[in-house]
């Protein structure tokens, strides 16, 4: 239930706070140029979008103590 709100809220293009916990954003990547690992060629990737997730300083700090 908690994953589809957060994923119902990504897609509107909102961010996701998780208080101690973290953050779920959506990043715009732009056009970049790849190269097909099977192949070697050379080739445009389109810009896309992404999820990012950013950890709390307060989960990072308990992390760390462990």
């Amino acid at each position: 239930m908690l994953l589809e709100i957060i994923k119902r809220t990504l897609e509107q293009g909102e961010d996701v706070m998780v208080s101690g916990f973290g953050k779920f954003c959506i990043k715009a990547k732009k056009e970049r140029r790849g190269r097909n690992p099977a192949t070697g060629d050379d080739l445009m990737l389109d810009p896309r979008k992404v999820v990012v997730f950013r950890c709390s300083p307060v989960l990072r700090d308990r992390i760390n103590q462990a």
